[in-house]
């Protein structure tokens, strides 16, 4: 039996459910932690034997599980959107602790966390809306690298213009952190 091939537009398709996935998870996961460090809802952590299992394992997990099935068992073209969101969303939990891999440990609120995502999600935004490179002329080419230029100067002012007020905030989340469930 032949593996059934996949219509042109359907990248596209997935490319866009992967961002979506991805920001969804991300906006959840940043609302969970917040509501759970402010005793808000239940400590819903996971833990073995008294170690936090965090959600950057989960979104590991989830990027193996994709990956080997994407490698050894190809899905039929109807699972394709679930893969694609099972891979956004492990994405998202992964570089939501970014910081904590790059760093090994420290704060949940670290900058370095937010930067990854921002990159990692403005690609996804760049390979889901950019037209595919094989129908790009030079207008096109000229007006992808002006935009991403201008994406890229958009979030360095961005990041500017919140340096005082990371200070105040980031503090702030730091304290709720270590009052917060271990």
């Amino acid at each position: 039996m032949g593996r059934e091939t996949v219509s042109p537009a359907k990248p596209r398709h997935l490319q866009r459910v992967v961002l979506s996935a991805f920001l969804v998870t991300f906006v959840c996961a940043r609302i969970i932690v917040l509501l759970i460090m402010s005793r808000d809802i239940p400590d819903l952590y996971a833990h073995l034997g008294g170690t936090h299992v965090h959600h950057l394992n989960y979104g590991i997990f989830l990027l193996s599980i994709v990956g080997a099935l994407l490698l050894f068992v190809p899905p039929a073209p109807r699972w394709l959107d679930s893969v694609a969101a099972a891979y956004g969303a492990g994405l998202a939990l992964t570089f939501d602790e970014f910081g904590m891999w790059l760093n090994l440990g420290g704060s949940y609120w670290q900058r370095d966390s937010f930067d990854a995502v921002i990159v990692v999600g403005g690609l996804l935004l760049l390979a889901a809306f950019t037209p595919p490179v094989k129908s790009w002329t030079r207008r096109r080419f000229v007006a992808t690298v002006i935009g991403s230029a201008l994406l890229g100067v958009f979030f360095w002012r961005l990041s500017n213009s919140l340096h005082g007020t990371e200070h105040k905030v980031g503090q702030k989340l730091e304290n709720l952190e270590q009052a917060g469930p271990r």
